[in-house]
This record gives structure tokens, sequence and C-alpha cells, in this order.
């Protein structure tokens, strides 16, 4: 039988991502191309416990359907933290709970974008959300970054010339794949343009409590005061990204336009992990252990700078995140990041060619992008060993 797919679906590739974690089932293969939390910050213990006591005492509630805006108890400790600890959201807003934060960029994609319309993200920037608006039938722009995030006046001129721009999708804090921060001055630039060019903007924040270095920067939501800003938050690098908590704060009109959206996909995310969140909220200090977890990547992030600063061609700048889970590094004018990444798997050591996160798809992005909360500080060191003497071989060509 000939399968007649629909055009939206029929363009998308998988991700590269995926694909080179597919290929990586040889127990010598080094992998920094995962973007997954390391095991090690799991509180299985405490997890084990609610388990046992959700089951001795709730199982009825949890086994059973939930509403689709999410737990109730769970919605209200989440915008409490979040209003309290870090001023992001306002009486105007309303949070859902979703499925990885993942699903709010396909849940907003869904309640905004007809085909046609724009979409403008960093580049590079996240292949989740890039393919999401794909299979939307969205137009992508992208604009180019430097050390203090996307670059304001591309965003302006692109503005200035393109109708139909519904939403720009940032990840302004460690971004992936960079690892850049987007300055303070560039967050308060864009919103003022989404006021000016009337837009909104999908903060993704899944990586923000995960800083070991620098100052703080606010959250883009908490400086919203004309409800143009969607946030974007996971329970899935502080807790567990296996359960898929995630949850979107934004302007009332909007969260109830997602929710309906959520009742055609999967009604209502998880309940029972849904209460083992909300439990662990309620029992356990979670900023006592976010602050372990940050100790634990410190190590790591130091371990891969140091290790790109020792191994690495002097010609291939690389970003010194202050946060986050990502190194990434680019090679110069005329060299691929993708025959790089080839040539070092066959090496047995994995890391993702930039034209994975590329809007435009670009097969000859000299970028790609290193993982250093998966491996271990030996695997950091020797796999970026191997990464640099292939780097040189190829540079040498």
């Amino acid at each position: 039988m000939t399968y007649h797919f629909a055009e939206r679906i029929t363009a998308l590739k998988p991700s590269a991502i995926r694909e080179i974690l597919k290929a990586t089932s040889d127990p010598n293969l080094i992998s920094l191309a995962a973007g997954s939390p390391d095991s090690a910050s799991f509180p299985k213990a405490e997890m084990q416990e609610i388990a046992n006591q959700l089951f001795e005492q709730q199982a009825v509630t949890a086994l059973q359907y939930g509403i689709t805006e999410g737990y109730t108890p769970l919605r209200e400790q989440t915008l409490e933290r979040m209003k309290s600890k870090y001023q992001t959201g306002s009486e105007n807003d309303d949070i859902i709970i979703t499925t990885g934060g993942q699903q709010v960029i396909h849940l907003l994609t869904s309640v905004m974008i007809s085909e046609g319309d724009v979409v403008i993200a960093e580049d590079p920037s996240f292949v989740g959300a890039l393919n999401c608006f794909r299979s939307a039938g969205a137009v992508l722009k992208g604009v180019s970054m430097d050390d203090e995030g996307m670059k304001m006046d591309e965003l302006e001129e692109i503005l200035r010339t393109t109708d139909r721009v519904k939403f720009v999708y940032v990840i302004p804090t460690f971004q992936n794949p960079s690892g850049r921060t987007m300055s303070l001055a560039r967050r308060k630039k864009l919103l003022e343009l989404a006021d000016q060019y009337d837009f909104l903007i999908l903060e993704d924040g899944p990586y923000f409590e995960l800083r070991f270095s620098g100052d703080p920067v606010p959250n883009i939501k908490s400086m919203d005061t004309s409800g143009r800003v969607i946030f974007s938050g996971s329970y899935s690098k502080v807790l567990s990204p296996g359960m898929r908590i995630g949850f979107a704060i934004g302007p009332k009109e909007v969260i109830g336009k997602m929710t309906i959206s959520k009742q055609t996909s999967d009604v209502h995310t998880n309940l029972f992990f849904q209460m083992m969140v909300s439990e662990y909220l309620k029992q356990y200090d979670i900023d006592a252990h976010i602050a372990e977890i940050r100790k634990l990547y410190t190590v790591k992030r130091d371990a891969m700078v140091a290790a790109c600063e020792k191994y690495f061609d002097k010609r291939v700048p690389f970003t010194r995140p202050d946060g986050g889970l990502f190194l990434w590094g680019e090679l110069p004018e005329g060299y691929s990041g993708f025959e790089l990444c080839k040539r070092a798997t066959a090496r047995l050591v994995a890391a993702v060619p930039g034209s994975a996160f590329s809007v435009d798809e670009d097969p000859n992005s000299r970028g790609f992008r290193m993982n250093y909360s998966l491996p271990t500080v030996e695997q950091i060191d020797k796999g970026v060993a191997i990464l640099g003497e292939v780097m040189r071989e190829y540079l040498a060509e």
C-alpha cells in the first residue's frame, strides 16, 4: 500500500540527536551528545517514599482521571514558587501543567499558528521546537547570536520587513544548544519590540535554575506588563525527565486556549507523577536539592571547559556557559560540524552537529554541541581529547 502522509509531516526529518543516540549502543562509546540530566541528580529515595505514600493513602485519586489544567495543588505550588522566588507571573496570568516543556511549545503553536504565519527563533535553536513550528506550517526566521544572546538589530530588521509574525521563541538562559545567556538589556529590548510590533514571546526556561556562576538575570516573563510572554518551565532538569512534568505561565486567555488544545491530545498530564512532584515540593526542600545539582554540574562544566582549552585547536572558539547543560563550539570557515561529528563517532565519541539546530537546516553549519551533564569527568576529558585529535586532523586537510 502507498501511504499518503500529511504535507506538514512529510518534510520533517528525524531528530539528528535521536539518530545519534540510536547509534551509541557500543558500550565503549563516549557520548557528549545527549541532553539528559545526570541520574545522580534524581531524588530516588525521596520519590520512592512518596510513591509508597500515594499508593497507601491516595491511590484512588492518583489512578483516576484528572483535570486538563493540572493537579490543583501542583498548579498552586508552582505558581506561588515562581511568583515569590522569581517574580514570574501576575494576577492576569494562569498556569497549566503539561507533559514536559515540549508540550508547552506544541500547545502554543497549535493555538497561535496558521499555515504561513511566521515564528522567529534564535539561530541555532532547540530542534524539538523548530520541528514543532515546521509541522504547523510556520515560516521560520532565524536571528544570529553573540555572547549576549539574540541580536536585537537583526531581529528588528526582520520585524520591519516581515508580516504575520506571531511569536518570537527564545531560550534566554543557558540556551540550547549554545549555552549562552541573553543579557538584561536585550531582554528589555525584546519586550519593547514585542509591544512595538505586536507579537508574543515564548520564553523557554528548562535550565534557568541551573546557574553555576555569574549573576542571575531576571526571566523575561518577570518584566512582562502587557501580557505578551508565555513562560515554559519544567521539572525535568531538576527532578526527573522521565516523569514529563512541565508547565506554562501566561495570560489567562492564552492558557485557556492551550487547555482546550490539550484536551484534544492527551486530556491531562500523568496524574500520579503530578502528585509525586506536588508531594516532593510539600515534604522536601527543592531549592536545597537544586543547589546540590549545581555543585555536581559545576565540576563537570569546569572539566569540559578545561579539556577544550587543553585539546582543541586554537582556531575553534567555544562557549563558557554560566549554567545549563551544553557547550557550543564552532569550526573555521569552510569546515563542517557534521563532518567533524561523523569522524568523531567513528572514533567512538558522539557530539551533535550544528546542522541539527539550524533554523534553515543548513547542512554546512560549522557548529557542534557537547553535553557535560551526563558523562563522567573522566569521560569528558577522554572524549574531548579524542574530539580534539579528530579536529586537528580534519583542520589539517
